[in-house]
């Protein structure tokens, strides 16, 4: 028989009106009568239908006051566990007394019922596992054995996942001595029901026989899976799709801090790690708030998905955000700001956890026994005034930094130096007086000390990690603090504002060291021919600074840089250039990406703009580590060959100090290239090339004419010659197609490629003077990874022949593919079309904005052709959710496009054709 909840080893419920949850009385007396009417076995699937029922409407009423109270994580949590408690402990009523009764049970047929995990912990979701131990005495007898079957088919009949495990005492401890993970476990241990003193004497066992002498190896064990996991998941706290339980700075980081106190210290409550030293009482109240909500955000979770959902995916941010009422502000959406508050909880367990291990540190390092090497310790140093000892920075006093608070400046500014971390007690004090640094914002030594620490030729990405930890980093620089923890609502940027700006300022860091040169290796070669590195620094820190406000950041962030810039010690110069590269922070790669690069006019429009080879070094390095900043896999081979290619112009031109070589000269030194790549073939040049125009010889590089030529000696005219092959150079596979020209060909090849599964990248379209088309395309996989393997070569020229042919019908397969990433249904893209009559001398450029999804190009093309426009050339970017597709068009008689109608006609294809509606419609 159970005990009552007053009894020792059970938690004492803090849950108002328990009965209004599961009234256990009531449900008991509905079993008995059902067992008394029918007897146990046959009143089975009666006595299954009442607990369903019970648990459903548990799960209603917790559901209920979660909505009532949409933060109070704890309650929800705590309730689910007393729900989940009455089921078992009815359940094993029911199977001891009623399925299975034994009146003389030997000593060997005693069950105690543990609960383990985080329900031992007494908090569960609503969808959360049941992790329970079930421990015998000895080895099982068939009594214990049916038992323990019997409960668990009830519960698997309730439809709950259940984690458990059966052992014998001696089991538990022999397995709890090797494995971390059933130690863990059993650390959590609480009696649910069954035997209590079996139970006592298991976690006495435990304690003695398994903890006592393994400290410090489980907390090296614990600390190495937590880095494992953090690995696995992002390894940060600020990825924008986060995992609540698992992700770093989630609840599994702050559990692993109460294990690790329970472990050494025996505390049987998180407010216990208080008393023991390593939380004081403001970090423990941070830490129960931070626990609160995310067991809010987690509970809701699982309510709206009725799963075990604990990842915070954009589709369901925004649900989440609803239901926890945060509201829309100017400037800020409502999901917007339910995240930048989710982070900064997020951050708060950072700190929590770098305090906490310090603390137990430092706590082990006192514990070490005395010996004769104890008088060969390291001795404490004094650097200005601060200790320094065991690789740690320490401050002399309390008031330390209240009497100069530059200092809170200045002790990061050390550590960084001299490679120490921050001693926990010195780092406490900064986060209890970083409101004092707003007293030197203006002094010249303080903003001295900032720069200083910004421009670190050591580790500034850790230093200022830290700095914003503390607190001092958003208080020293306003505008960065109002950046701190916000998130940007899409799927291109993979981190929040703050944590993006410290990334791109360590990759800017370890690009000076030398450390990558193989991934960047033009920001290697120029980064050390730049006069003016502080300014390269100084507009990183800046580039987003004026993200979250209403307007144009890149227009507002230049005139925060204008005011914040002389602040630090800049000059008027120096000013000016960090402000105009905020303004233009996105120039270069807008140009790369969404231009042709071998229209010399775009070349002249960024080189007016740009103006100086010093502005363009800068610009350049700017660009590289905001893409590489913004998260994992979005910079590749194919962005940094098209940045390669417009800096390479841009500065030839710049250089130069004239607008190009000439047209005949460069058309010379490219078909000299080419010979000398052909060479046993260079006479393709004389006997081919005459057939491909000016145009042709200056769009294309070198080896892609090669390639084309001896593809076009290959074909000896067929209809149809198709080539495909993996293109190291660019990061993705190139496509060239040689047939007869006619209208609308451009758009059936695309709508090939998509079949093949491929995304276009690039694409140049020519046509020689035989009326044969040259086109070549640039492809990738829907993870901007390039075909390489025979197989998906092949594909990719059956299905471009398929639908050259007519074998298939383009439309209705098109619209048919799944969308490969359906979360972009969070987002609502507008379409949008613009028309640039002034960025080319030869066509006009109209670039489309849409949602990015398969076949988009196809469609958009097929809208041009029917609109009675020749493409000459397509440029892709995707950014997350959203494409940029950049189209240089002339109409049938080669001129530019022009006049308000034709426009406006133009444009309502485009519109339908990027609208989501068109899928629908084509395919019906």
């Amino acid at each position: 028989m159970g005990k009552r909840t007053d009894e020792p080893g059970l938690k004492a419920p803090r849950i108002p009106n328990q009965r209004a949850i599961v009234d256990r009385r009531a449900l008991a007396e509905g079993v008995a009568a059902a067992v008394a009417a029918a007897g146990a076995a046959k009143a089975r699937p009666q006595i299954v239908e009442l607990l369903r029922g019970a648990l459903a409407a548990g799960r209603d009423e917790i559901a209920r006051r979660l909505a009532q109270k949409p933060s109070a994580g704890h309650d929800c949590a705590e309730a689910q566990s007393f729900l989940t408690d009455q089921l078992i402990r009815l359940i094993h009523d029911h199977v001891t007394h009623d399925v299975y009764p034994a009146n003389n049970r030997s000593t060997g047929e005693r069950l105690t019922i543990m609960a383990v995990g985080g329900y031992g912990r007494g908090e569960m979701a609503p969808h959360s596992d049941v992790d329970i131990a079930f421990v015998t005495p000895g080895k099982q007898t068939a009594w214990c054995e049916q038992v323990i079957e019997a409960i668990l088919y009830f519960l698997w009949d309730l439809g709950l996942k259940v984690g458990q495990s059966s052992r014998s005492l001696d089991d538990m401890v022999r397995m709890g001595r090797s494995d971390l993970t059933i130690r863990t476990a059993m650390l959590e241990g609480r009696y649910v029901w069954g035997d209590q003193a079996l139970f006592d004497q298991a976690m006495a066992r435990f304690w003695a026989e398994v903890v006592v002498g393994t400290e410090r190896q489980y907390v090296t064990e614990k600390l190495g899976e937590r880095n494992d996991r953090h690995v696995k998941l992002g390894d940060s706290r600020y990825v924008v799709e986060p995992n609540v339980k698992e992700g770093k700075g989630g609840l599994r980081d702050l559990h692993t801090l109460y294990w690790i106190g329970k472990y050494i210290h025996h505390v049987r409550d998180v407010s216990e790690l208080v008393d023991v030293g390593l939380l004081t009482p403001a970090e423990y109240r941070s830490f129960r708030r931070a626990e609160n909500f995310f067991w809010a955000v987690r509970c809701h979770l699982h309510t709206i998905t009725k799963r075990a959902e604990d990842r915070l995916t954009f589709d369901l941010q925004r649900e989440v955000a609803a239901r926890m009422q945060f509201a829309d502000r100017p400037g800020k959406s409502a999901v917007e700001r339910f995240m930048q508050y989710f982070f900064l909880q997020a951050k708060r367990v950072g700190h929590l956890t770098g305090l906490f291990l310090a603390q137990l540190d430092d706590q082990f390092a006192r514990r070490q026994p005395r010996g004769l090497l104890a008088g060969f310790r390291a001795r404490k140093r004094v650097l200005k005034g601060y200790v320094l000892f065991g690789g740690r920075i320490n401050v002399p006093s309390d008031t330390w930094f209240a009497e100069d608070p530059a200092r809170l400046i200045e002790i990061f500014v050390l550590a960084d130096q001299n490679g120490l971390e921050l001693h926990p007690d010195a780092m406490r004090l900064a986060v209890r007086d970083a409101r004092r640094v707003d007293t030197v914002r203006t002094e010249p030594r303080a903003n001295a000390l900032f720069l200083e620490l910004l421009t670190s030729r050591h580790d500034p990405e850790n230093a200022l990690r830290w700095l914003n930890e503390a607190g001092v980093f958003g208080r020293f620089v306003p505008d960065f603090g109002r950046v701190n923890a916000q998130m940007q609502f899409d799927m291109y940027h993979h981190y929040t504002v703050d944590e993006h700006t410290i990334r791109a300022i360590g990759l800017m860091a370890r690009i000076e060291k030398g450390e990558l040169k193989q991934d960047h290796p033009l920001a290697t070669a120029i980064i050390h021919k730049v006069i003016n590195r502080r300014v390269l620094y100084v507009s990183i820190l800046l580039h987003d600074i004026a993200k979250g406000r209403r307007g144009d950041h890149s227009e507002l962030g230049a005139e925060v840089a204008r005011k914040l810039c002389p602040r630090l010690g800049l000059d008027e110069k120096e000013t000016d250039l960090v402000a105009w590269l905020v303004r233009y922070h996105l120039l270069l790669s807008a140009t790369a990406f969404k231009r042709d690069l071998a229209d010399w006019k775009t070349i002249t429009d960024f080189v007016a703009v740009v103006q100086s080879i010093e502005r363009l070094r800068l610009l350049s390095m700017l660009t590289i580590v905001d893409i590489r900043a913004v998260g994992p896999g979005v910079w590749n081979g194919w962005k940094r060959q098209l940045i390669a290619e417009l800096y390479g112009a841009a500065e030839e031109r710049l250089r130069l100090g004239y607008v190009q070589h000439g047209r005949e000269q460069r058309i010379a030194a490219k078909k000299q290239a080419v010979r000398e790549r052909l060479g046993g073939e260079a006479g393709l040049v004389e006997r081919l090339g005459k057939q491909l125009g000016d145009a042709y010889w200056i769009a294309e590089p070198d080896d892609i004419i090669a390639m084309n030529l001896k593809q076009l000696h290959g074909a000896k005219g067929q209809a149809l010659d198709v080539h495909t092959e993996y293109y190291a150079a660019r990061g993705a596979t190139l496509v060239t197609v040689i047939a007869a020209d006619h209208p609308g060909l451009f758009y059936r090849i695309a709508g090939g490629i998509h079949l093949a599964g491929g995304n276009i990248i690039d694409a140049r379209i020519h046509t020689a003077r035989n009326g044969m088309a040259v086109d070549n395309f640039l492809v990738q996989d829907p993870l901007g990874r390039p075909f390489s393997e025979d197989s998906q070569l092949a594909r990719i020229k059956t299905m471009i022949g398929d639908a050259l042919m007519g074998r298939v019908k383009l439309v209705p397969q098109l619209a048919a593919r799944p969308l490969a990433r359906p979360r972009a249904d969070a987002f609502e893209v507008r379409p949008s079309v613009d028309f640039d009559n002034q960025a080319s001398n030869r066509f006009t450029v109209i670039e489309v904005g849409a949602r990015d999804r398969p076949a988009l190009l196809n469609r958009l093309a097929r809208a041009l052709f029917e609109a009675r426009l020749i493409v000459h050339s397509a440029h892709i970017a995707t950014y997350g959710e959203r494409a940029a597709d950049t189209f240089y068009v002339t109409d049938i008689l080669g001129e530019k496009i022009d006049g308000p109608q034709r426009f406006k006609a133009v444009e309502k294809r485009l519109l339908e054709a990027a609208s989501e509606d068109t899928v629908e419609v084509a395919a019906a």
